[in-house]
């Protein structure tokens, strides 16, 4: 059940586990936490309790609760809806098209040459490649066929991306994407607050201090151009060595891949601090 705690005197956070563990976090087991039995009469909380399925609906009962989101539902939309927040960084992430009704593999072959990308508005379904990635018009209308009958992708909008060859770091078994270079960064306020490697499970990879540097100047430009109090941005090196934005999600719903949890709240509770 989720519960409100009131985290090192500093900030609410709206928590509950959903068992997955790169989600997960027990705020008690690392930070002093509380559930002052008088709290304010309206409280601003960063909610912890996995992807809601309808937020605005979520944050309108939570507010007559007397508690409210940090994200209102359009700044929720903004993060995590590629129609929302694509527009906003043009240039800085793969040439995109949003089609609310499936297209056909020759409205497709229009705008974009193949291979193509292909994901729902919101997500992939577990980075499935037979659902990613199509080489042909023909191929495309087959994976529009298994679109949508996908339980996480069938009530998303499609979305068809530019196919920009990352650099690679591992093949992928049970036919999976395979892993790039890629990075998973958080930002509070506009500010950084934690980055790990996004293929968490697989073989280990890291940036250097000069990719790193590079990688967060790209980011910092998007979280200043979208502009909400907690932002996930994943960022992807290309085989040619450039840094590009792979996607953006609202920070309340995104798991911590390889992000170091504890340094992240720490870190969001410095700057609340000061």
């Amino acid at each position: 059940m989720a519960e409100l705690l009131l985290v090192d005197d500093l900030l609410w956070v709206w928590t509950n586990p959903i068992g997955v563990g790169i989600y997960d976090f027990d705020f008690r087991n690392f930070f002093p936490c509380r559930q002052p039995w008088q709290r304010p009469q309206e409280l601003t909380a960063v909610g912890r309790c996995g992807a809601l399925e309808d937020y605005s609906t979520e944050y309108d009962n939570l507010r007559d609760e007397g508690v409210r989101l940090i994200h209102t539902p359009q700044q929720h939309e903004i993060a995590s809806e590629l129609a929302q927040w694509y527009p906003l960084i043009e240039g800085r992430t793969p040439r995109s098209k949003v089609y609310q009704d499936a297209p056909s593999g020759q409205a497709v072959a229009e705008t974009f040459q193949f291979p193509v990308f292909v994901k729902g508005s919101r997500q992939t379904s577990r980075h499935q490649k037979s659902l990613s990635i199509a080489n042909s018009p023909e191929e495309f209308e087959q994976l529009m066929a298994r679109y949508a009958s996908d339980p996480i992708l069938n009530w998303q909008s499609v979305v068809v991306r530019e196919f920009v060859p990352l650099r690679h770091v591992e093949k992928n078994a049970q036919g999976k994407i395979d892993s790039s270079f890629e990075f998973r960064t958080f930002w509070w306020k506009r500010q950084f607050v934690g980055a790990g490697r996004y293929w968490w499970e697989g073989r280990a990879y890291q940036w250097s201090d000069v990719e790193k540097s590079e990688a967060l100047t790209l980011a910092e430009s998007v979280a200043c151009l979208i502009d909400v109090p907690f932002l996930v941005i994943d960022l992807s090196m290309t085989a040619d060595g450039e840094w590009i934005v792979i996607e953006c999600n609202d920070g309340q719903e995104s798991g911590y891949a390889g992000v170091s949890p504890i340094s992240l709240w720490q870190n969001i509770l410095e700057i609340e601090r000061s």
